[in-house]
Formats: C-alpha cells, sequence, structure tokens
C-alpha cells in the first residue's frame, strides 16, 4: 500500500491483496493515515487485476469510517465484476460510496468536490 495528499484528497493505493490476517493491521493503517492527514476526501485505488474478498472488505470498512467521519470516500478498479460488487454491498445508510473504473477520474472527482466545498 502506498498514499499521497493531493489537494486535501488522501489517495491511497492497495498495491496487492492482504494476506487475511492482516486485514485488522491494513485497516488500521487506513484509519491512522485518515486521522493524520484529516483529508476532505478519501480515494482509494486497487491496482489490482481481481482483488480478493480480503481487499473489497477492506475497502468496505473504510468507507464506513469515512461516513462516519463525514467524508466522501471513492474507489478505483478497472474490474467492472469488482465495482458492481461494492456497489452492491455498501453501506447505503451514510455517505454513498463512489466507484469509478479508472484512477485518475476519481481523484480529479474528488478533487472538484473538495475545490467546490
Amino acid at each position: 500500500m502506498s498514499h499521497t495528499l493531493e489537494q486535501r484528497v488522501l489517495v491511497i493505493t492497495m498495491h496487492d491483496d492482504p494476506a487475511t490476517d492482516t486485514r485488522a493491521a491494513l485497516l488500521a493503517q487506513i484509519t491512522d493515515l485518515v486521522h493524520v492527514h484529516k483529508p476532505a476526501s478519501v480515494v482509494i485505488v486497487l491496482d489490482q487485476p481481481s482483488p480478493s474478498q480480503t481487499t473489497l472488505s477492506v475497502v468496505l470498512r473504510a468507507h464506513h469510517l469515512c461516513s462516519h467521519l463525514d467524508l466522501v470516500m471513492f474507489v478505483a478498479s478497472h474490474s467492472a465484476p469488482v465495482r458492481r460488487l461494492l456497489a452492491a454491498a455498501a453501506d447505503t445508510r451514510d455517505i454513498r460510496l463512489v466507484i469509478h473504473a479508472r484512477a485518475d477520474t476519481a481523484i480529479a472527482t474528488a478533487t472538484a468536490l473538495t475545490t467546490a466545498a
């Protein structure tokens, strides 16, 4: 995992699928990044060709965290089946999870939202 901060948008790129036993540690890292940077929004880029259920679980838990902090979270994945799974499994009671096919589109949309706010 790597991260950057672009105009108050925290961009987290997940390069590899985490092992099941490291899911909690990865979520803790994401939580720490969100709290340290206090971003206006968060983008998670799934860089893997076919992310695992463990990765999707981390993304959905991160979405729950962001919703509770009133942050809009964006996800970018090249995989249409992954995008459909995330859309179906995302919590709809809180802030909507915004899903894009391309990372640059997700980042640009998050930046535009931040700039407009």
